[in-house]
């Protein structure tokens, strides 16, 4: 909705804070400033949700859930259903996944306008400390957040145009056969999973020996045994050089070392994100970045300006739409809300990776806590086994999990599980570590069976 020239007048005199960026913690942010009383404008160009509801968490989960579904129906007939599995309609949905998410755009102006929060359509500038500019509409501030997010990264290397992020995963309007996914974080094992299980032949690209290098070694060793057996392709040490597209429309991969790995019909880039600050005007208010050029902020969200705030991916801290939500809302409690102390704590904070299997994760990895107590101060509890569902089914992925503890309390410090229902079953043992639970509460805490989560109570 456009504002009308009363409602611009009114913001204009009023002052408060103008929230630039309607995605996850933008709109968090703003929401929750409004219960505080305050008269808060929301500047975003594009369809609200920002990327995790437009082309992000939202419709991966979609499509994680259509490789899932694909995953079970050849696994149906070792329960004793005979089904003849046939050709997935990928043009179907992209079609439903699309009007849902169109209808999540929706739900979101809606929702603004019911909460009195004044949405400014259109790319707002910085022209000073505590001035934006929005079109011909000039706003004073007296607290500007910024919550911009970011963008997938593409390498500067010639050809890198004909590859793919991300982004156009979900514009694509049919499934491509032969697939390439370069990278090795989150988004490249998720796009890699999605598209080998719906049926294409899946290649990674990962510049080390192993993806996911920031977790846990068992998860990331885990996880890639099951691809493997999945028929994924690793290459390995790999650093791109060119990418290429052949006579028959097919695209090469040129590596630096003089590997040529393709043909593909299509090449993902996955290889990061980068932050959302061209043209904000970020050097006529004085706003510094770090070293990585994130916007810097300190543990409460505040820039080297004054009333000059920044949260979520545009930071590059913990790039997560629950991460963006809750510095949001803590960021308004304290600024509007009086509790002056009042700030995002960002250690032990729950991930899943919506991989095939999920993996969940929270808290320090086995290294990480061996480097930060000592060796002599960590002990390591894991269990490994095939769950229950694949007891019957031609494919057995093993589950793996561990629990990281420290001290003779054994404080929980790390909790690590991938597997069937992982992504489900971490948020409650998420609380517990978070709480500071230890392995006694654990061992002390009656099973839930059969279930693969009463592993963690179980294991010696």
């Amino acid at each position: 909705m456009e504002l009308a020239k009363s409602a611009v007048a009114t913001l204009q005199a009023a002052g408060d804070p103008r929230v630039i960026g309607g995605g996850s913690g933008g709109l968090a942010c703003a929401q929750r400033a409004v219960e505080y009383g305050a008269t808060v404008a929301l500047v975003e160009a594009s369809r609200l949700g920002g990327t995790c509801v437009n082309v992000g968490c939202v419709p991966k989960k979609v499509m994680w859930n259509a490789a899932q579904i694909a995953q079970a129906a050849h696994d149906a007939r070792h329960y004793g259903f005979d089904l003849t599995v046939g050709t997935h309609d990928w043009p179907a949905l992209k079609r439903s996944r699309d009007a849902y998410i169109e209808r999540l755009n929706g739900i979101y102006e809606r929702n603004l306008a019911q909460r009195n929060v004044h949405l400014v359509r259109g790319r707002a500038r910085l022209t000073g400390p505590s001035e934006i500019e929005v079109g011909d509409v000039h706003l004073d501030a007296a607290h500007v957040v910024i919550a911009t997010g970011g963008r997938p990264a593409v390498p500067p290397i010639p050809g890198a145009e004909l590859g793919y992020t991300s982004d156009g995963f979900f514009a694509l309007e049919d499934r491509p056969q032969r697939v390439a996914v370069v990278g090795s974080g989150y988004i490249a094992v998720e796009l890699a999973g999605i598209f080998a299980a719906l049926g294409s032949s899946v290649e990674m690209v990962i510049r080390r020996e192993r993806v996911l290098r920031h977790f846990d070694v068992m998860l990331a060793d885990g996880l890639m045994k099951i691809m493997r057996d999945e028929g994924i392709v690793f290459h390995d040490h790999a650093v791109p050089r060119a990418l290429e597209r052949d006579a028959d429309g097919s695209l090469r991969l040129l590596l630096g070392d003089g590997r040529i790995v393709g043909p593909f019909d299509a090449l993902f880039w996955a290889i990061g994100r980068d932050p959302l600050i061209e043209d904000l005007g970020l050097d006529r208010a004085g706003v510094a970045l770090d070293g990585s050029g994130f916007i810097a902020v300190d543990p409460f969200q505040q820039t080297n300006v004054a009333r000059h705030y920044a949260i979520g991916d545009v930071t590059g801290h913990v790039a997560l739409t629950p991460v963006a939500i809750a510095a949001g809302r803590r960021l308004a409690d304290r600024v509007f809300g009086g509790m002056t102390d009042r700030r995002l704590d960002y250690s032990n904070v729950p991930t899943v990776v919506f991989s095939h299997p999920p993996i969940g994760t929270v808290g320090l990895s086995e290294a990480e806590a061996r480097d930060r107590y000592g060796n002599e101060a960590v002990t390591v509890f894991t269990s490994g086994f095939v769950p229950m569902y694949h007891a019957l089914t031609e494919r057995k992925p093993r589950a793996q999990m561990k629990l990281v503890t420290t001290g003779p309390e054994h404080r929980i410090v790390g909790c690590h599980v991938i597997g069937a229902g992982a992504d489900e079953m971490l948020q409650g043992f998420a609380v517990a570590l978070k709480m500071g639970a230890t392995k006694r509460d654990f061992d002390d805490t009656v099973a839930i069976h059969p279930t693969s989560a009463e592993e963690f109570v179980t294991m010696r």
